[in-house]
């Protein structure tokens, strides 16, 4: 604490400009922090992946990802420094190391109490990942998942202790926008039916098989629009190029669905991911892998109140049980478009189904995730656990 008496948090992770979801993340908590009265304006700790950016003067300090010697010096850093907790967000793949593992050298060195939020929950984590995770989570003061559903892998696939877990939603940012109508007006699609996807796109995210789920959809309702909104992922862009965007492309160009499918290739802010969200009369997450626990963007589709048509991927599963959304088979375009023609045909399901969604979408607006965690902070700001760590 300071002489204010406010708390200081750092967050480490990836922050904005760099492309990257967690970066958005981070961002968005960031800003929510900086809201709240007990606490100082919270600073970044920056992953770097090679390249240079120009951060805010929110951004501190930085890690060279694959630089061993920067997570160390960095936990030196924050031990000497008015910090009081730290927020880490944990994926695999930005730190260093064989899956991630210098973040042990920086968790193992701090005495400053942390907790650590998993963005990827494997099913079947290999020995490597399972040792990373329990160990991160034996030293923080919590380990934050964002479903129900993942509470049991954490507990029998990585041997963490249900009360060092807690579930936190991933968070929705709240933007004011016009209505579905005035939007659709003014992108000259008043007349049209909106199916929509939105984020990176890359291999994983199956939009092929929303596109031929249009073939059928087009056949009953002309009027149907299926916009895919994003620019290829970074990474996938660097390795491959825009060989999955071609491949999409040439597709719709072979069923002829030129004036029913749109690519709209650009990195949208966060005023036009919600736009494309509230004119959508139904978003799509068309995903091809079972595992993935989190889904940034399906998460903006349920904090806007969305019928969803997806894939029954584990964050799917969850987030649109009890009558929010409807879910397709994996690689199966037939499924897609059933669901698809069910929600067109039936305005009244589609209403109600918009009304449940909308009442969790509520809860998860980054205002109150935000306070979540600070709830956390607040509570573990002292926590006894420091004079009881294992020397490594």
């Amino acid at each position: 604490m300071t002489e204010t008496n406010k708390l200081n948090v750092m967050f480490l992770g990836t922050c904005l400009p760099r492309e990257c979801g967690i970066a958005t993340f981070t961002q968005d908590l960031v800003d929510q922090f900086a809201l709240i009265k007990d606490f100082n304006s919270p600073k970044i700790i920056a992953v770097n992946n090679n390249k240079t950016y120009a951060y805010d003067n929110k951004v501190i300090m930085q890690i060279e990802q694959h630089n061993r010697l920067d997570y160390t010096r960095v936990a030196d850093e924050l031990n000497r420094s008015n910090v009081d907790f730290l927020i880490i967000q944990h994926e695999f793949g930005i730190y260093g190391g064989e899956s991630g593992e210098y973040l042990l050298d920086l968790a193992e060195e701090l005495n400053i109490p942390f907790l650590v939020v998993f963005h990827t929950i494997l099913t079947k984590p290999s020995s490597k990942q399972r040792y990373i995770m329990n160990r991160l989570a034996e030293l923080s003061v919590k380990a934050i998942t964002m479903t129900q559903n993942t509470m049991i892998d954490l507990t029998l696939s990585y041997d963490i202790s249900l009360q060092k877990i807690d579930v936190i939603h991933h968070g929705v940012p709240f933007v004011r926008t016009g209505s579905r109508e005035k939007l659709k007006a003014n992108f000259a699609i008043a007349d049209r039916k909106i199916i929509s996807t939105f984020g990176f796109l890359s291999p994983g995210k199956g939009i092929e098989f929303g596109i031929k789920a249009m073939c059928g959809v087009v056949a009953q309702h002309p009027e149907a629009l299926y916009i895919i909104w994003g620019k290829t992922h970074p990474v996938i862009k660097q390795e491959t190029g825009e060989v999955y965007r071609q491949k999409l492309m040439d597709l719709v160009k072979e069923l002829g669905l030129h004036d029913n499918v749109k690519f709209v290739d650009k990195l949208l802010t966060q005023e036009e991911v919600v736009q494309s969200l509230v004119m959508s009369d139904i978003y799509m997450t068309p995903y091809l892998g079972k595992d993935q626990a989190v889904s940034g963007t399906l998460a903006y589709g349920v904090g806007y109140g969305r019928a969803i048509v997806s894939t029954p991927y584990r964050y799917a599963e969850e987030m649109l049980g009890e009558g929010r959304g409807m879910l397709a088979n994996f690689q199966d375009s037939a499924s897609l478009e059933a669901s698809i023609l069910e929600l067109l045909d039936k305005p009244q399901l589609k209403r109600e189904m918009e009304t449940r969604t909308l009442a969790l979408g509520r809860t998860m607006m980054w205002s109150e995730i935000a306070k979540r965690y600070a709830v956390l902070v607040r509570e573990n700001i002292n926590n006894s656990y420091l004079y009881t760590r294992s020397v490594i």
